[in-house]
């Protein structure tokens, strides 16, 4: 994981916040294990600040991997709520049922096996959070796709918005500052493409968050 913060500064911001229960550090550990990339205990917490600051009662996630940012996302949510969870990877999907259920969330979730571009089609709204984290060629269809279900109020973040072991930071820099950078892979050009849909946008009011490997969050304001 590219974190965009110093190192110690990463490491005093995940010691100020939330404490991740035993649940969680089993799931962190299982990504140090594996390799796998998730977003980690700094974004974690932000995503389910986001969901307890604007009451969330439904939530929508493009990639959940095998369960990890739905987890924290679930605490914030009411008993009556729920998330929707897809995962194209039928093996992690059966392991964030089981992280899932390990916390007393299973009853929040829904689990849905297969692409999220073609799950949100047949999934109605509305959604109050929305989170982002498939693949980058493919962050501003998903807004596209899911923008007619987030009500005034929601918000839709997207993960890797900094940078990422595929996306460079210096052709997004030189593209926020004006510049038409060449020779760009799919997967920059994935967050070019998002960042410039939802800044364009005026239903949808947009900051970049600097936790993780970095976050845009959009809020509908209209």
């Amino acid at each position: 994981m590219t974190d965009v913060l110093r190192d110690d500064v990463a490491r005093f911001v995940r010691a100020v916040g939330p404490d991740p229960d035993e649940t969680l550090i089993e799931m962190d550990e299982y990504a140090a294990a594996e390799g796998f990339p998730h977003v980690g205990p700094d974004v974690g917490a932000f995503l389910r600040f986001v969901a307890r600051l604007n009451g969330a009662e439904r939530i929508f996630e493009f990639g959940s991997g095998y369960g990890y940012s739905a987890y924290w996302f679930a605490d914030a949510l009411p008993d009556d709520g729920e998330i929707v969870l897809t995962e194209v990877d039928d093996a992690e999907l059966e392991l964030a049922r089981e992280y899932m259920a390990a916390g007393g969330y299973d009853g929040l979730a829904r689990f849905e096996l297969g692409d999220a571009m073609e799950t949100i089609e047949d999934v109605d709204g509305p959604f109050d959070v929305v989170l982002i984290d498939h693949q980058k060629s493919r962050y501003a269809d998903a807004f596209d796709a899911v923008r007619p279900k987030v009500p005034v109020g929601g918000a839709v973040i997207a993960d890797n918005a900094v940078t990422a072991s595929v996306v460079d930071f210096e052709t997004l820099l030189e593209w926020s500052e004006g510049g038409s950078p060449t020779g760009v892979d799919e997967h920059t050009r994935g967050v070019i493409e998002y960042l410039s849909t939802v800044r364009a946008d005026p239903a949808f009011e947009t900051m970049v968050v600097p936790l993780g490997e970095g976050i845009a969050v959009s809020y509908r304001v209209e």
